[in-house]
């Protein structure tokens, strides 16, 4: 038991000696002046390469649908590009990029924005160029949206919506 008191004593005593109690900052206030410490001069924040330049011509298109269309489902959607690389995401690779399809969720999402994962918002970051979905019976609104290696919209630039009505 005296050995479990002398330990817990111990270990209160090094976690006591790590908080030293100090109110000293590392951020610069405008009101107090610029912080002159080591630690803030070497703290830089990290940089993302902008978004690649979209290639004269490229467009995505759905390769198997037409606006308009009636369907059943489970519905084949079948993906198409020109003039872009389809490419894995992980990388920023310059003119190059992969799916995503928007289920009844817009005509585009704005150029630079992450592209969101969920059930309206699918992504098909290896390089997918076909899916199958189920949809619900009524119209909905399909929109391919490319988007670079990280999951940045390209924009409308290369975003193709179509309509679709599921029996």
């Amino acid at each position: 038991m005296k050995k479990l008191v002398f330990f817990s004593f111990v270990l209160m005593g090094g976690l006591a000696a790590c908080n030293s109690g100090s109110s000293k900052s590392n951020t610069t206030d405008s009101t107090m002046g610029a912080d002159t410490s080591k630690a803030a001069a070497t703290v830089t924040a990290p940089t993302v390469a902008p978004l690649p330049e979209v290639p004269v011509g490229a467009k995505v298109f759905f390769k198997n649908l037409k606006n308009g269309e009636t369907v059943k489902s489970p519905l084949k959607v079948e993906f198409g590009v020109e003039g872009i690389a389809l490419d894995t995401a992980g990388t920023i690779k310059p003119a190059s990029g992969h799916h995503h399809l928007l289920i009844d969720a817009g005509d585009s999402i704005a150029a630079g924005i992450v592209v969101p994962k969920d059930s309206t918002h699918l992504h098909f970051g290896k390089a997918q160029t076909e899916t199958e979905i189920k949809l619900t019976p009524g119209e909905h609104q399909l929109t391919l949206q490319y988007a670079d290696g990280i999951h940045r919209s390209y924009g409308s630039k290369l975003a193709a919506t179509i309509k679709v009505k599921v029996k």
